[in-house]
């Protein structure tokens, strides 16, 4: 019994320092990636692309969770929406919209001419919403790409894409959109 004392908090402390290893992802300083300000010019560019409005653009972190990056888009008319998720499932939302819709959500923060709010799902704690809350911030050089990529070149106007892979006539063609005359 004594000899099992002495043994058992050295294993826990070898239990305790292990626990945190090897559970958060990789982030633009872990990856080398420029944690400085995301160019300005450069953010107006690619978020107008998309119809954000440049100065509605933030990011969180959260440990554990990793932007999806195919969530990213408009919220509301100009505002910006990103999803984070965690290796659980769980997703925490981050939206931004103006200022007129703030003090409408219990994880929100106002900034610069914008209110920023986040909603978890699949089990998100208020703590973690917390916590991300108070990380939201602007995005780092390092981070611009992979959030806004630039749009692809062949929709960026008014016209539509042409397929080219569309028969002119026959099954595919153009529909007939003609009405029979009845009796014949």
């Amino acid at each position: 019994m004594i000899r099992a004392a002495r043994v058992l908090p050295p294993l826990l402390l070898a239990a305790a320092l292990l626990t945190g290893c090897g559970t958060e992802k990789a982030g633009p300083a872990a990856s080398g990636a420029s944690t400085a300000p995301a160019d300005p010019a450069e953010l107006a560019s690619k978020a107008k692309a998309l119809g954000i409005a440049p100065e509605m653009v933030y990011v969180t972190d959260a440990p554990g969770f990793t932007l999806s990056q195919q969530s990213v888009g408009v919220q509301g008319d100009d505002g910006f929406s990103a999803s984070y998720a965690d290796d659980t499932g769980a997703v925490i939302h981050l939206y931004t919209d103006h200022l007129r819709y703030a003090g409408q959500h219990e994880y929100e923060v106002s900034e610069k001419g914008c209110v920023v709010w986040l909603e978890g799902e699949g089990g998100v704690s208020g703590t973690v919403l917390g916590k991300a809350l108070r990380a939201v911030r602007r995005p780092t050089a390092g981070e611009l790409d992979t959030l806004l990529p630039a749009p692809d070149p062949a929709f960026t106007d008014d016209r539509p894409v042409q397929r080219g892979d569309l028969p002119t006539n026959g099954d595919g063609g153009p529909p007939d959109n003609s009405v029979p005359t009845p009796g014949y």
